[in-house]
């Protein structure tokens, strides 16, 4: 039987645990045939490898810094992935003899999920997000579907967030744009916080926390973990969710996408918690 083939690119990427979870998904369905790696792939060198894809490959999974990259590089984006304005999943696909790439958006989906675990459900009244880049710009969505189009965004340079207002217009949700100095003493008094920044740019802010907190918080970024700003909110009374649930949720929707299958979420949540659990804090 031919192998089929998907991979996580991005750079830096030998951290990612999206070969871990994917691997799982398809132990547990019986794709023996299935494989799935990770590829250190830079801005400039995505170009080659996209157009080096063979009839093997049905997959790819996008991190940092090839979400926004890659839009111009493929045939189609769905919508959600459009109006986002990020994709960090593209669908490889073979119509007539030729490769089409598809480019979809499943960290919304992710975010959604992993935030429903943290009690944040739907009819949700306020939220804050830290970080402009694009998995800001799926934060925004997450949350208009969870029922806040009107979240402030704190950014360390509001004329950088351009992209992002750009994107929130597409969607049609009305961010406040607010001063990163300012979230430690105003982000307690939100329902949902999500943090978007990378390892250990939120430590200061976490130093910064005050005051007691009653809302929920998901900081994407899972390494270190916990994060700074994680223990820190745990700390002053919040509940946290890790980013690993959002990658988990998201992966679980790539597995459905790049085979068809619904993602075993059971058997790549027990991988994931086996890996975390031999990895040091």
């Amino acid at each position: 039987m031919a192998v089929r083939r998907a991979a996580v690119l991005g750079h830096p990427v030998a951290h990612s645990l999206s070969p871990v979870l994917h691997r799982a998904a398809y132990a547990a369905l019986g794709l023996d045939e299935s494989r799935y790696d990770a590829v250190d792939v830079t801005e400039e060198q995505l170009p080659g490898f996209l157009v080096g894809l063979d009839e093997s490959w049905v997959g790819l999974s996008l991190t940092m810094p090839l979400k926004q990259t890659v839009i111009p590089l493929l045939d189609h984006v769905e919508p959600l992935a459009e109006v986002v304005g990020a994709v960090n999943t593209v669908l490889v696909a073979g119509v007539g003899g030729a490769r089409v790439l598809t480019g979809a958006n499943t960290d919304v989906h992710g975010l959604v999920a992993a935030l429903g675990e943290g009690g944040a459900g739907g009819g949700l009244r306020s939220a804050a997000v830290i970080g402009a880049g694009a998995t800001a710009a799926s934060t925004l969505a997450a949350l208009a579907q969870l029922g806040c189009p009107t979240p402030r965004v704190y950014v360390r340079s509001q004329a950088r967030a351009g992209g992002l207002l750009r994107a929130a217009h597409r969607m049609g949700v009305e961010p406040r744009l607010c001063r990163l100095d300012d979230a430690a003493r105003e982000i307690g008094r939100v329902d949902a916080v999500v943090s978007t920044l990378p390892a250990h740019a939120a430590d200061v802010l976490a130093a910064d926390l005050q005051g007691d907190v009653t809302g929920v918080l998901l900081d994407v970024c899972y390494d270190p973990r916990p994060t700074a700003l994680s223990a820190a909110w745990a700390a002053h009374g919040g509940r946290v969710v890790g980013g690993e649930r959002m990658l988990l949720h998201q992966a679980a929707e790539q597995v459905r996408l790049m085979t068809g299958r619904a993602g075993p979420l059971d058997a790549m949540d027990r991988a994931l918690d086996a890996v975390l659990a031999a990895t040091p804090g």
